[in-house]
């Protein structure tokens, strides 16, 4: 019979005279996914309160910052300047452990969850394992398209785009070699926006030097963004819609609005209104989806596969069970009533304001409901060119100081000093050069750039 013991004997409270030393318990909490809102939370509730011991558990060793992974993917950064590792992150907080693993179950009953390195008992649980690419059901999508949610899609995009220029220096046929270079991106979110821009980048300033191998480059290559919505960016103002909509078309993006992809496989991409495009490559950046835990009721998901919470992030019905950042929907807020977006601002407040409550909690003192302050949204869409929608104060900013104002928003907000200043470097030298050496085929694709997107996937 196994014994899963819920507190731990702190035996850390001893004066400095050694005279004396207080048994302290502390409760087990266990953090699922260490992103914005799991870093942020274990780091602030270790700073707050000394009546926690906290595990967290994630696939990788390392934290990564997502906003910055199309710049890896075009080879503007290397991952060491947007990856930290877990324990180097961590390991100044005593009481702050690290496992790496997937979560495979989690037994409500018994408050223990399995991961495929072991099994773990806790007091309270924190899912914030953010969330993954939605297909909408389109299986030859899911299995030919390149995402771009995690480091190793951002690699393997990488490869794949480099890859495709490769060959097409070796392609006699045309047509073929217009299809390597056509690059399809699905959805004008920001990701979609800012990894168009930045191939367009490319496509004006580095391939005519350094691909001249390839007769016509310039006319052959094509960046092609598809979108639903009459805009790209349509959760911004109007303003940064028709902005965004200019910038990109004259950096030579073909812009395809009010249609979405419904299929790709032979190298065909398929739209909805019955239109087709030949290409190697198609970047989906067209929606996200929560993920589904074994061992939680159908009843605790609700739209999007997002967990549903009550006002201080616990899940509704379920005692000890709490789901912060974009795992999560929260209804209960007055000014978002149908859930908060799934940003990165949303997922770093709930990780405060959940510390500051387990604190008070701890104190038994009432807990604070939470409170989305919006601070405003802004994109990336190339070089002197952004888009930015401010609350406060209310400005809508454009153009080079918009630019300014995304590269110091997310330069300050890589985790650490020396992540800082070798994006910096890398920025100041891109910038100056109007080229980068990281573009670097790396990995199984390395030696053969005929793998197809799908292979790609698989580094």
């Amino acid at each position: 019979m196994f014994f899963y013991f819920r507190e731990q004997i702190n035996f850390q409270s001893v004066n400095k005279s050694g005279e004396s030393c207080q048994l302290h318990f502390m409760k087990k909490i266990i953090v699922i996914g260490g992103g914005f809102a799991g870093v942020q939370f274990a780091e602030l509730l270790a700073a707050k309160s000394t009546d926690y011991q906290i595990t967290l558990l994630d696939r990788n060793n390392y934290n990564f910052f997502p906003p910055l992974l199309y710049q890896v993917a075009t080879g503007f950064l290397d991952v060491s300047n947007i990856c930290y590792p877990y324990r180097r992150l961590l390991y100044k907080f005593q009481q702050i452990s690290f496992r790496q693993g997937n979560l495979e179950s989690i037994d409500l009953t018994h408050k223990l969850i399995k991961s495929s390195t072991g099994t773990l008992s806790y007091d309270y649980l924190v899912i914030a394992t953010g969330a993954e690419t939605n297909y909408f059901g389109m299986e030859q999508v899911r299995k030919n398209a390149i995402p771009m949610k995690t480091v190793d899609d951002a690699i393997a995009l990488r490869n794949h785009f480099l890859g495709q220029y490769e060959a097409a220096t070796r392609e006699p046929d045309r047509e073929i070699r217009k299809k390597r270079l056509t690059f399809v991106v699905a959805g004008g979110g920001p990701t979609g926006v800012e990894i168009s821009g930045m191939m367009a980048t490319l496509k004006k300033e580095v391939v005519p030097k350094e691909y001249r191998e390839i007769p016509q480059v310039m006319e052959d290559t094509r960046i092609i963004l598809v979108d639903g919505q009459k805009a790209p960016l349509s959760p911004m103002s109007i303003s940064a819609q028709l902005e965004t909509k200019r910038v990109l078309e004259n950096m030579g993006v073909q812009l395809l609005l009010e249609r979405t992809i419904k299929d790709y496989q032979n190298e065909t991409a398929t739209l909805s209104d019955g239109s087709t495009i030949g290409t190697y490559t198609l970047i989906w950046a067209a929606g996200v989806t929560g993920t589904r835990f074994a061992g939680l009721p159908d009843s605790a998901f609700g739209r999007g596969n997002r967990l549903q919470v009550d006002a201080y992030n616990q899940l509704k019905g379920i005692d000890g069970v709490y789901a912060i950042g974009d795992t999560c929907l929260l209804t209960d807020d007055p000014a978002f009533p149908n859930g908060h977006p799934q940003v990165a601002q949303v997922a770093i407040q709930q990780a405060k304001q959940l510390a500051e409550n387990f604190d008070l909690m701890a104190k038994q003192q009432p807990q604070q409901p939470f409170r989305y302050k919006d601070k405003g949204s802004m994109a990336i869409i190339g070089r002197n060119k952004a888009v930015a929608d401010l609350t406060f104060p209310k400005w809508h900013l454009k153009g080079f100081f918009a630019w300014m104002a995304w590269l110091f928003v997310h330069l300050f907000s890589l985790i650490r000093f020396n992540n800082k200043i070798k994006t910096l470097y890398n920025w100041t030298i891109a910038y100056i050069t109007r080229n980068t050496s990281m573009r670097l085929i790396i990995g199984k694709t390395a030696n053969n750039p005929e793998l197809s997107a799908s292979s790609s996937k698989d580094l």
